[in-house]
């Protein structure tokens, strides 16, 4: 069993795919837009150049991704994603690529528990939390 995140971008999913490619390597595995929905309606009146359902890798893990109704209000509260860094230096170029036109919400700095930890708001509003654990 697993347990994969769901991110509902309400209107900008293409937007977050092509940022989170520059700046955590994700891969689309897979893409598709309301267009190639066969079943259209029960209240499904999403633009059909929208992405309906896409999935992403981001190193080991699968993330899937909508732009959900379109509404342009994304709204994501009550969880980050973490991800761990393989090395200060990669930690840092992380946390800097994703914080780009976020927020940060705690500087990356050393801890007792990591060498550097931080937690930022990317611009899209997901937090995540920035972590290269102490050798």
């Amino acid at each position: 069993m697993q347990i994969q995140p769901y991110l509902f971008f309400d209107g900008r999913c293409e937007e977050a795919i092509e940022f989170y490619r520059k700046a955590v390597g994700a891969e689309v595995g897979m893409l598709m837009r309301w267009k190639d929905c066969p079943e259209k309606g029960q209240g499904m009146t999403q633009p059909d150049d929208k992405v309906m359902h896409a999935k992403l890798k981001i190193g080991d893990t699968e993330v899937m991704a909508s732009d959900g109704r379109c509404t342009g209000h994304p709204s994501f509260q009550g969880f980050s994603l973490s991800l761990e860094a393989g090395s200060d230096a990669e930690a840092e170029t992380l946390f800097n690529a994703l914080g780009e036109g976020g927020q940060v919400q705690m500087p990356l700095t050393p801890t007792f528990f990591a060498s550097k930890f931080g937690m930022v708001a990317d611009k899209f509003g997901v937090s995540w939390m920035i972590i290269h654990e102490k050798s």
